[in-house]
């Protein structure tokens, strides 16, 4: 063995040292006799458990015709080697952990947290955003999912999404004292603003008013949702996603939403109106946001005398009769099946202009 040998690459000392008793036809018994040394010593050294004194790197030079320093680098390399691959798979089981509590990359993208090299950054803005000491913590919302319990991405990246409303109306929004009684009472006038695209403007603020924090945060991919209702401070909560930029369903996720509230629902409900769970809660919200927007009876009979041939003219006078906006009697005809979804679709029209100010971006 050269006095310059120097390896290509990291590879433990003890596999350089097999290497030349193979060379020489040595045992590593043969090894411990010329150093004097145990045999078990020599063995712990070619395995890696065992490190390279200077006096075992002497012991060595002078068997192999090396020098001590050839053995003691070849040591300290292979520990800094080790040191920073033990390093680098800690970052990424880090890294792994984070991105399997939220959707990271959306999120930065998003704004939600701040794009940064540090993972100690990174960390912090992850935990500060969900609410937790540690990324080995479960975030935890003011009231748990009355869903399944079982982990998976789409179910954290709806914890991030609420976590993201918290955020929004905590810092955001100053709101009077909550009273469901009065709730209850306000919800024709809050109706009122349901003829005319432009009133929507006014929900916002009337919600607060009523001591409920509104927000309008956009659904992250694969979520899927149309809005929440849930507790926040003892204050109700309701977002909405306007998933779909249409009046129509606004105003029925909306009122879905007020529904779990006047009926008292407890729990976070995430809402996908398109799959909503079949259960006793879900269809008492459905029918209250059904009844408050549109009077049944009256619907049936209008739809029994249009005899299927629903006219822009028939779907505004009717509309009138309600005193709702014409997307609204279209998106329940739709929605029934009455009307092909394909029709009369310039009555949707779109909500996002009248309530920019109201939008998380």
């Amino acid at each position: 063995m050269s006095n310059s040998l120097t390896p290509a690459r990291i590879i433990s000392p003890g596999r350089i040292l097999q290497r030349e008793l193979d060379a020489r036809g040595w045992t590593q018994k043969d090894l411990a006799e010329i150093t004097n040394r145990p045999p078990q010593a020599i063995n712990e050294i070619i395995k890696g458990t065992k490190q390279i004194t200077p006096e075992t790197a002497r012991e060595l030079s002078a068997a192999f015709g090396t020098t001590a320093e050839f053995w003691t680098n070849l040591e300290a390399n292979y520990r800094l080697h080790l040191a920073k691959k033990k390093q680098k798979e800690s970052e990424i089981e880090r890294r792994s952990r984070l991105y399997t509590l939220a959707p990271i990359s959306e999120l930065i993208k998003r704004g939600w947290i701040k794009s940064t090299e540090s993972l100690d950054d990174l960390e912090q803005s992850v935990c500060q955003l969900l609410g937790i000491k540690s990324p080995q913590d479960n975030p935890q919302l003011a009231v748990n999912f009355r869903h399944s319990q079982t982990r998976e991405p789409e179910y954290n990246a709806k914890i991030a999404w609420c976590k993201r409303v918290e955020q929004v109306v905590s810092t955001t929004q100053k709101i009077s004292e909550f009273r469901l009684e009065t709730l209850k009472q306000e919800i024709p006038h809050i109706l009122s603003y349901s003829q005319r695209e432009e009133d929507i403007t006014n929900i916002p603020q009337l919600l607060n008013d009523l001591g409920i924090y509104f927000a309008i945060v956009p659904h992250l991919k694969k979520t899927f949702l149309d809005g929440t209702a849930f507790y926040l401070n003892n204050h109700p909560v309701i977002a909405l996603t306007l998933r779909y930029d249409r009046i129509d369903s606004f105003w029925f996720t909306l009122m879905h939403e007020l529904g779990h509230i006047v009926a008292e629902h407890q729990g976070v409900y995430l809402d996908n109106l398109e799959e909503l769970e079949e259960n006793p809660e879900e269809e008492a919200a459905n029918k209250l946001a059904s009844n408050w927007l549109i009077d049944e009876k009256a619907l049936n009979h209008f739809a029994s005398q249009t005899k299927a041939q629903f006219s822009k003219q028939a779907i505004v006078d009717f509309s009138q009769t309600q005193n709702r906006h014409p997307g609204i009697i279209l998106g329940h005809l739709h929605h029934k099946g009455l009307v092909p979804y394909k029709n009369l679709r310039k009555f949707l029209v779109k909500v996002k202009p009248f309530l920019s100010d109201w939008i998380d971006d």
